[in-house]
Protein backbone atom coordinates (compact mmCIF):
# COMPACT_ATOMS: atom_id res chain seq x y z
CA UNK A 1 0.00 0.00 0.00
CA UNK A 2 1.27 3.32 -0.96
CA UNK A 3 2.64 5.65 2.46
CA UNK A 4 0.02 8.40 2.36
CA UNK A 5 1.61 11.57 1.74
CA UNK A 6 2.39 13.94 5.04
CA UNK A 7 0.18 17.42 4.35
CA UNK A 8 0.82 21.16 5.99
CA UNK A 9 -1.08 19.74 8.79
CA UNK A 10 0.90 16.97 9.36
CA UNK A 11 3.83 19.03 9.73
CA UNK A 12 2.16 21.72 11.98
CA UNK A 13 0.99 19.14 14.33
CA UNK A 14 4.51 17.91 14.26
CA UNK A 15 5.60 21.82 15.28
CA UNK A 16 2.63 22.69 17.29
CA UNK A 17 2.13 25.62 15.36
CA UNK A 18 -0.95 26.43 12.89
CA UNK A 19 -1.01 25.40 9.16
CA UNK A 20 -1.13 29.22 7.87
CA UNK A 21 2.25 29.63 10.12
CA UNK A 22 3.63 26.52 7.87
CA UNK A 23 2.20 27.94 4.32
CA UNK A 24 3.78 31.34 5.15
CA UNK A 25 6.94 29.93 5.87
CA UNK A 26 6.88 27.17 3.04
CA UNK A 27 6.29 30.47 0.70
CA UNK A 28 8.93 32.28 2.43
CA UNK A 29 6.35 35.13 3.61
CA UNK A 30 8.96 37.80 5.48
CA UNK A 31 6.75 37.80 8.32
CA UNK A 32 7.83 34.30 9.77
CA UNK A 33 11.42 34.15 11.53
CA UNK A 34 14.52 32.48 10.00
CA UNK A 35 14.26 29.97 12.62
CA UNK A 36 10.81 28.85 12.40
CA UNK A 37 11.38 28.65 8.56
CA UNK A 38 14.05 26.60 9.02
CA UNK A 39 12.13 23.86 11.25
CA UNK A 40 9.33 23.96 8.96
CA UNK A 41 11.78 22.81 6.26
CA UNK A 42 13.29 20.70 8.37
CA UNK A 43 10.25 18.82 9.23
CA UNK A 44 9.00 18.92 5.44
CA UNK A 45 12.04 17.19 4.40
CA UNK A 46 11.49 14.15 7.51
CA UNK A 47 8.15 13.91 6.46
CA UNK A 48 8.63 13.77 2.18
CA UNK A 49 6.12 16.67 2.13
CA UNK A 50 5.48 17.34 -1.38
CA UNK A 51 3.52 20.80 -2.09
CA UNK A 52 0.76 20.40 -4.44
CA UNK A 53 1.02 23.25 -6.33
CA UNK A 54 -2.04 22.79 -8.53
CA UNK A 55 -4.67 21.74 -5.40
CA UNK A 56 -3.32 25.15 -3.29
CA UNK A 57 -4.10 27.35 -6.48
CA UNK A 58 -7.26 25.43 -6.78
CA UNK A 59 -7.63 26.33 -2.55
CA UNK A 60 -7.07 29.80 -3.28
CA UNK A 61 -9.02 30.44 -5.87
CA UNK A 62 -6.10 31.79 -7.47
CA UNK A 63 -3.51 30.63 -10.53
CA UNK A 64 -1.07 31.94 -12.46
CA UNK A 65 -3.30 33.50 -14.83
CA UNK A 66 -4.62 36.98 -15.41
CA UNK A 67 -7.73 38.03 -16.87
CA UNK A 68 -8.09 41.15 -19.08
CA UNK A 69 -11.07 42.78 -20.96
CA UNK A 70 -10.93 45.56 -23.48
CA UNK A 71 -13.28 46.72 -25.93
CA UNK A 72 -10.83 46.36 -29.28
CA UNK A 73 -7.94 44.67 -29.14
CA UNK A 74 -7.28 46.22 -32.74
CA UNK A 75 -6.95 49.44 -31.37
CA UNK A 76 -3.51 51.00 -31.01
CA UNK A 77 -4.20 52.15 -27.15
CA UNK A 78 -5.35 49.18 -26.04
CA UNK A 79 -2.60 46.95 -27.78
CA UNK A 80 -0.05 49.17 -26.00
CA UNK A 81 -1.93 48.81 -22.75
CA UNK A 82 -1.42 45.06 -23.03
CA UNK A 83 2.10 45.53 -23.47
CA UNK A 84 2.54 47.75 -20.68
CA UNK A 85 0.25 44.57 -18.14
CA UNK A 86 2.56 42.18 -19.29
CA UNK A 87 6.20 44.36 -18.80
CA UNK A 88 4.63 44.02 -15.25
CA UNK A 89 3.04 40.61 -14.94
CA UNK A 90 5.34 38.44 -16.98
CA UNK A 91 8.29 38.32 -14.54
CA UNK A 92 6.06 38.06 -12.02
CA UNK A 93 5.24 34.56 -13.09
CA UNK A 94 1.96 35.40 -14.90
CA UNK A 95 -0.02 34.23 -18.18
CA UNK A 96 -2.54 36.92 -19.59
CA UNK A 97 -5.57 35.88 -21.06
CA UNK A 98 -7.30 38.67 -22.92
CA UNK A 99 -10.78 38.99 -23.88
CA UNK A 100 -12.90 41.39 -26.46
CA UNK A 101 -16.43 42.78 -25.27
CA UNK A 102 -16.35 44.26 -29.12
CA UNK A 103 -18.26 47.60 -27.55
CA UNK A 104 -20.95 44.88 -26.41
CA UNK A 105 -22.34 44.73 -22.66
CA UNK A 106 -23.22 40.94 -23.20
CA UNK A 107 -20.04 39.92 -24.33
CA UNK A 108 -18.46 41.90 -21.15
CA UNK A 109 -20.73 39.98 -19.35
CA UNK A 110 -19.77 36.77 -20.90
CA UNK A 111 -15.93 37.43 -21.17
CA UNK A 112 -16.50 37.96 -17.01
CA UNK A 113 -18.50 34.82 -16.38
CA UNK A 114 -15.85 33.12 -18.56
CA UNK A 115 -12.55 34.21 -16.51
CA UNK A 116 -14.31 33.36 -13.39
CA UNK A 117 -15.25 30.06 -14.11
CA UNK A 118 -11.16 29.83 -14.63
CA UNK A 119 -10.62 30.86 -11.42
CA UNK A 120 -7.94 33.46 -12.34
CA UNK A 121 -5.85 35.03 -10.19
CA UNK A 122 -6.93 38.64 -10.64
CA UNK A 123 -9.12 40.67 -13.51
CA UNK A 124 -8.34 44.08 -15.64
CA UNK A 125 -11.34 45.60 -17.10
CA UNK A 126 -11.82 48.25 -19.76
CA UNK A 127 -15.73 48.90 -19.83
CA UNK A 128 -17.71 48.73 -23.24
CA UNK A 129 -19.18 51.60 -24.45
CA UNK A 130 -22.41 49.99 -23.95
CA UNK A 131 -21.99 49.45 -20.24
CA UNK A 132 -24.32 51.60 -18.50
CA UNK A 133 -24.32 49.50 -15.02
CA UNK A 134 -21.78 47.69 -13.48
CA UNK A 135 -23.77 45.35 -11.24
CA UNK A 136 -22.24 42.45 -13.16
CA UNK A 137 -18.86 43.34 -11.41
CA UNK A 138 -19.83 42.33 -8.35
CA UNK A 139 -19.44 39.15 -9.24
CA UNK A 140 -15.80 39.44 -9.82
CA UNK A 141 -15.91 40.52 -6.11
CA UNK A 142 -18.08 37.88 -4.26
CA UNK A 143 -15.89 35.44 -5.77
CA UNK A 144 -12.78 37.04 -4.00
CA UNK A 145 -11.14 38.07 -7.34
CA UNK A 146 -9.10 41.32 -7.36
CA UNK A 147 -10.39 43.83 -9.67
CA UNK A 148 -8.65 46.90 -11.25
CA UNK A 149 -10.82 49.20 -13.63
CA UNK A 150 -9.09 51.04 -16.05
CA UNK A 151 -8.89 53.90 -18.34
CA UNK A 152 -13.20 53.14 -19.14
CA UNK A 153 -13.88 52.84 -15.20
CA UNK A 154 -16.95 53.61 -13.07
CA UNK A 155 -17.31 55.54 -10.08
CA UNK A 156 -19.75 53.04 -8.86
CA UNK A 157 -17.12 50.15 -8.18
CA UNK A 158 -15.24 50.86 -5.21
CA UNK A 159 -12.08 49.03 -6.69
CA UNK A 160 -8.82 49.84 -7.14
CA UNK A 161 -8.90 52.21 -10.92
CA UNK A 162 -6.05 53.87 -13.58
CA UNK A 163 -7.50 56.10 -15.63
CA UNK A 164 -6.31 59.29 -17.66
CA UNK A 165 -7.57 62.64 -16.26
CA UNK A 166 -9.12 63.42 -19.65
CA UNK A 167 -11.33 66.22 -18.40
CA UNK A 168 -7.58 68.25 -18.43
CA UNK A 169 -6.38 67.20 -21.71
CA UNK A 170 -9.76 68.24 -22.98
CA UNK A 171 -10.03 71.26 -21.61
CA UNK A 172 -6.21 71.90 -22.87
CA UNK A 173 -7.01 71.14 -26.52
CA UNK A 174 -9.68 73.22 -26.81
CA UNK A 175 -8.18 75.76 -24.95
CA UNK A 176 -5.39 75.77 -27.72
CA UNK A 177 -8.24 75.67 -30.55
CA UNK A 178 -9.41 78.92 -28.47
CA UNK A 179 -5.71 80.62 -28.75
CA UNK A 180 -5.65 80.15 -32.20
CA UNK A 181 -8.88 82.07 -32.52
CA UNK A 182 -11.56 79.88 -33.35
CA UNK A 183 -14.74 80.80 -31.89
CA UNK A 184 -17.14 78.01 -33.89
CA UNK A 185 -17.07 74.80 -32.27
CA UNK A 186 -18.74 71.19 -32.94
CA UNK A 187 -17.36 68.49 -30.91
CA UNK A 188 -18.27 64.80 -31.90
CA UNK A 189 -17.13 61.69 -29.66
CA UNK A 190 -18.96 58.24 -28.06
CA UNK A 191 -21.76 58.21 -25.62
CA UNK A 192 -21.09 60.33 -22.50
CA UNK A 193 -22.39 57.56 -20.71
CA UNK A 194 -19.05 55.93 -21.05
CA UNK A 195 -16.58 58.01 -18.57
CA UNK A 196 -14.11 59.11 -20.57
CA UNK A 197 -16.26 61.00 -23.57
CA UNK A 198 -17.98 62.44 -20.29
CA UNK A 199 -14.87 63.65 -19.21
CA UNK A 200 -13.87 65.42 -22.55
CA UNK A 201 -17.24 66.93 -22.97
CA UNK A 202 -16.59 68.48 -19.42
CA UNK A 203 -12.97 69.64 -20.49
CA UNK A 204 -13.94 71.03 -23.48
CA UNK A 205 -16.88 73.09 -21.57
CA UNK A 206 -14.43 74.29 -19.02
CA UNK A 207 -12.38 76.24 -21.87
CA UNK A 208 -15.76 77.47 -23.68
CA UNK A 209 -17.00 78.50 -20.37
CA UNK A 210 -13.73 80.57 -19.67
CA UNK A 211 -13.66 82.18 -22.88
CA UNK A 212 -17.66 83.11 -22.16
CA UNK A 213 -18.91 81.18 -25.65
CA UNK A 214 -21.91 78.84 -24.71
CA UNK A 215 -21.21 75.65 -25.56
CA UNK A 216 -25.33 75.03 -26.42
CA UNK A 217 -24.74 77.26 -29.80
CA UNK A 218 -22.63 74.43 -30.96
CA UNK A 219 -23.39 71.52 -32.32
CA UNK A 220 -22.45 68.33 -30.34
CA UNK A 221 -22.86 64.18 -32.03
CA UNK A 222 -22.73 61.52 -30.17
CA UNK A 223 -21.98 58.37 -31.71
CA UNK A 224 -19.77 54.54 -31.78
CA UNK A 225 -15.96 56.18 -32.06
CA UNK A 226 -15.14 54.77 -34.99
CA UNK A 227 -14.04 56.15 -38.57
CA UNK A 228 -17.06 55.27 -40.58
CA UNK A 229 -19.49 56.65 -38.49
CA UNK A 230 -18.36 60.16 -38.02
CA UNK A 231 -17.38 60.62 -41.79
CA UNK A 232 -20.94 59.41 -42.62
CA UNK A 233 -22.52 62.08 -39.94
CA UNK A 234 -20.12 65.02 -41.45
CA UNK A 235 -21.36 63.67 -44.90
CA UNK A 236 -24.87 64.23 -44.11
CA UNK A 237 -24.56 67.48 -42.08
CA UNK A 238 -22.87 69.45 -45.16
CA UNK A 239 -25.46 68.46 -46.71
CA UNK A 240 -28.04 70.40 -44.65
CA UNK A 241 -25.46 73.15 -42.32
CA UNK A 242 -22.41 75.30 -42.40
CA UNK A 243 -20.00 73.60 -40.61
CA UNK A 244 -18.17 75.22 -37.62
CA UNK A 245 -14.49 77.02 -37.58
CA UNK A 246 -12.63 73.82 -35.91
CA UNK A 247 -14.36 70.06 -34.88
CA UNK A 248 -12.80 68.32 -31.89
CA UNK A 249 -13.36 64.83 -32.52
CA UNK A 250 -12.74 63.29 -28.81
CA UNK A 251 -11.41 60.11 -30.71
CA UNK A 252 -8.48 60.56 -33.08
CA UNK A 253 -10.76 57.26 -35.45
CA UNK A 254 -13.62 59.79 -35.75
CA UNK A 255 -11.53 62.79 -36.49
CA UNK A 256 -10.27 60.72 -39.61
CA UNK A 257 -13.58 60.22 -40.59
CA UNK A 258 -14.37 63.69 -40.12
CA UNK A 259 -11.05 64.92 -42.56
CA UNK A 260 -12.21 62.03 -44.79
CA UNK A 261 -15.57 63.83 -45.14
CA UNK A 262 -14.09 67.27 -45.73
CA UNK A 263 -11.57 66.51 -48.64
CA UNK A 264 -14.43 64.31 -50.29
CA UNK A 265 -15.94 67.99 -50.74
CA UNK A 266 -13.16 69.15 -51.60
CA UNK A 267 -13.33 71.15 -47.69
CA UNK A 268 -9.49 72.15 -46.55
CA UNK A 269 -8.07 70.79 -43.59
CA UNK A 270 -7.37 73.52 -41.83
CA UNK A 271 -7.72 76.08 -44.21
CA UNK A 272 -11.66 76.01 -44.68
CA UNK A 273 -12.31 73.49 -41.18
CA UNK A 274 -9.74 73.00 -38.71
CA UNK A 275 -10.21 69.41 -37.29
CA UNK A 276 -8.68 67.92 -33.65
CA UNK A 277 -8.49 64.22 -32.27
CA UNK A 278 -7.60 62.72 -29.26
CA UNK A 279 -5.48 59.85 -28.27
CA UNK A 280 -2.70 60.27 -30.65
CA UNK A 281 -3.26 57.29 -32.97
CA UNK A 282 -0.17 56.46 -34.91
CA UNK A 283 -1.76 57.51 -38.21
CA UNK A 284 -2.18 60.88 -36.62
CA UNK A 285 1.71 62.03 -37.45
CA UNK A 286 1.16 60.38 -40.48
CA UNK A 287 -1.83 61.66 -42.46
CA UNK A 288 -1.66 64.95 -44.32
CA UNK A 289 -2.23 67.25 -42.17
CA UNK A 290 -1.05 65.68 -39.44
CA UNK A 291 -3.18 65.33 -36.78
CA UNK A 292 -3.82 67.98 -33.44
CA UNK A 293 -4.06 65.35 -30.64
CA UNK A 294 -3.92 64.10 -27.04
CA UNK A 295 -1.34 61.79 -25.78
CA UNK A 296 -2.57 59.44 -23.33
CA UNK A 297 0.25 57.31 -22.02
CA UNK A 298 -1.39 53.86 -22.57
CA UNK A 299 2.09 51.71 -22.11
CA UNK A 300 2.07 53.67 -18.42
CA UNK A 301 -1.34 52.88 -18.02
CA UNK A 302 -0.77 49.16 -18.34
CA UNK A 303 2.28 49.03 -16.06
CA UNK A 304 0.24 50.71 -13.63
CA UNK A 305 -2.66 48.70 -13.70
CA UNK A 306 -1.02 45.88 -13.66
CA UNK A 307 0.95 46.69 -10.44
CA UNK A 308 -2.10 47.84 -8.73
CA UNK A 309 -3.44 44.24 -9.63
CA UNK A 310 -0.09 42.57 -8.52
CA UNK A 311 -0.12 43.89 -5.13
CA UNK A 312 -3.41 43.11 -4.31
CA UNK A 313 -3.18 39.39 -5.31
CA UNK A 314 0.21 39.09 -3.30
CA UNK A 315 -0.80 41.05 0.15
CA UNK A 316 -1.66 39.14 2.80
CA UNK A 317 -4.55 41.49 4.45
CA UNK A 318 -7.59 40.40 4.16
CA UNK A 319 -9.33 44.03 3.00
CA UNK A 320 -8.02 45.64 0.64
CA UNK A 321 -8.23 49.06 0.37
CA UNK A 322 -8.44 50.62 -3.22
CA UNK A 323 -6.28 52.71 -4.68
CA UNK A 324 -6.90 55.51 -7.74
CA UNK A 325 -3.70 56.21 -10.04
CA UNK A 326 -4.63 59.25 -12.24
CA UNK A 327 -2.07 59.75 -15.49
CA UNK A 328 -1.66 63.36 -17.25
CA UNK A 329 -1.87 63.07 -20.70
CA UNK A 330 -0.14 65.28 -23.01
CA UNK A 331 -1.54 68.12 -26.30
CA UNK A 332 0.45 67.19 -29.15
CA UNK A 333 -0.10 70.26 -31.95
CA UNK A 334 0.42 69.51 -35.82
CA UNK A 335 -0.78 71.05 -38.72
CA UNK A 336 -4.70 70.61 -38.67
CA UNK A 337 -5.05 73.21 -36.15
CA UNK A 338 -2.45 75.77 -36.84
CA UNK A 339 -3.81 78.72 -38.56
CA UNK A 340 -2.01 80.28 -41.54
CA UNK A 341 -0.44 83.91 -39.99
Amino acid sequence: MAKKQATIQDIANALNITASTVSRALNDHPKISANTKEQVWTTAKKLNYQPNHIASSLRKGKANTIGMIVPRINRHFFSNVITGVESVLNPAGFNLIICQSDESFQREKQNLKTLITSRVAGILVSLSIETKEVKHLEKVQNSHIPLVLFDRISDEMNVSKVDNDDEFGSYELTKHLLNEGYRSFMWIGGPRNSIIYKNRYNGYKKALKEFKLNDTKFDCFEGTPVLDVAEQYIQEYIKQKELPEVIFAASDYMAMGVIQALQANKIKVPDDVAVAGYSNEPFASLISPKLTTVEQFSEEMGRSAAKLLLEEIESEEDTIIPRKTTLKPRLIIRESTIKKK
